[in-house]
């Protein structure tokens, strides 16, 4: 029957189909090539804005300054950051003055972190930095200060029973204290609590030192949904206790170590 050429084309020959792919491949490279372009002008851009912002974060932090314990309120409020805190380390964040985070200069290659801090019964250092970069062989890598403790003050050896009878609803969180976060460098390459810092706190610190005003004016602050996969879901089965028991919890976390400053000065 007619099934010569009525409008059907012949199947592509196996040449054929051998010239289209490495056509694909050609194509390919074109794109990989813009992509490779843009790239470097995205960086370029990024570079020009860090230069530009550098101005307004030290504007900000002296104006943070200004502010007693900023710092451990914002780091208090972020449901990622809390979650790594045991009472004793929120009390000697509250000698933390400020946060600075540096980005290298080519943006790619890494970052570095300071924490100043005033002076405190826990340990000698002004400051504590920890800096990701990629090391010789080019593998993402971390140092940290090592931290000077006083003596028998050290919170990364205390016993983890300690840290945790203050916070049980933590404790399958992270016994540790967060001090070993500076000593840990398993991880350099995506080490969580510095990412948070870098591309979550330190870009809008603000928003998360207001969090508690919110939750106290609404009665429902969005944060609340965090908090509650963090905690546990205590709060969530007696409808009519909710709000209750979320004042305990703040004042679990953040109230009592600011009474207790007040104290002390």
């Amino acid at each position: 029957h007619g099934t010569s050429n009525s409008g059907v084309l012949p199947p592509p020959t196996k040449k054929e189909q051998q010239e289209a792919i490495e056509h694909i491949d050609e194509v390919q490279n074109e794109i990989d090539r813009l992509n490779e372009q843009a790239s470097e002008e995205i960086l370029k851009v990024e570079q020009k804005y860090n230069k530009l912002r550098q101005p307004f974060f030290q504007k900000r932090s002296e104006l943070i300054a200004k502010i007693p314990n900023f710092g451990i309120t914002t780091f208090v409020n972020h449901p990622q950051v809390s979650a790594l805190l045991g009472e004793e380390d929120e009390e000697a964040l509250h000698y933390l003055t400020r946060v600075e985070v540096t980005e290298f200069e080519d943006i790619k290659s890494g970052y570095r972190i300071d924490f100043y801090f005033d002076e405190n019964p826990y340990f000698e250092n002004k400051v504590l930095f920890k800096q990701f970069h990629l090391n010789e062989s080019g593998d993402p890598s971390s140092k940290s200060t090592e931290i000077k403790w006083n003596s028998g003050k050290d919170l990364t050896k205390r016993s983890s029973q300690t840290q945790n009878k203050a916070s049980r609803k933590r404790q399958h969180e992270q016994p540790e204290s967060f001090f070993t976060w500076f000593t840990d460098h398993s991880d350099a390459g995506a080490d969580e609590l510095g990412e948070v810092i870098k591309d979550d706190i330190w870009p809008n610190p603000l928003q998360y030192y207001l969090v508690p005003d919110m939750d106290n004016e609404k009665g429902e602050g969005e944060e609340d949904d965090d908090d509650e996969e963090e905690e546990g879901l205590e709060d969530i089965d007696e409808e009519g206790d909710e709000d209750e028991g979320e004042e305990d919890e703040d004042d679990d976390e953040g109230e009592e170590g600011e009474e207790d400053e007040g104290e002390d000065d």
